[in-house]
């Protein structure tokens, strides 16, 4: 007979090891479970890419076929849809991201301005949805 040691150490020990091991587990959980958001949150933006690339197309084809009435301003405009969808067809959402990075450090005053308008903007909004 071998003899089984219950004191109350090894009890604290034993206790000590389950809950550490349900916070493991459940840190586990919680990591899967972000990157599952993460990974969603990607491929949703990415899905929307695709559909504005469309909808700026179809702008730009619509503004160069009524291009003869309007002036040289509505050719531009559809030229620079017509780009934009092009920039949106071939950059994935992690490849703008590092675009708008490279752009903002090299244009630190106008994207701080840009961003307070943004802010404005998304907080006005946000008190109106109130």
């Amino acid at each position: 007979m071998t003899p089984t040691s219950n004191s109350p150490a090894d009890k604290a020990s034993d206790a000590v090891k389950s809950v550490g091991d349900k916070v493991s587990e459940t840190a586990s959980q919680i990591k899967d479970r972000v990157s599952e958001f993460g990974r969603t949150a990607v491929d949703k933006i990415d899905q929307g890419r695709t559909a504005a690339a469309s909808g700026l197309d179809s702008t730009a084809s619509a503004l160069h076929q009524s291009g003869d009435k309007m002036t040289g301003l509505a050719h531009s405009t559809a030229d620079k849809l017509t780009s934009s969808a092009e920039y949106l067809r071939n950059h994935d959402f992690q490849g703008m991201m590092s675009d708008v990075e490279h752009m903002v450090k090299k244009n630190p005053g106008p994207s701080l301005m840009i961003a307070g308008v943004l802010g404005f903007l998304v907080g006005r909004s946000l008190r109106r949805a109130d």
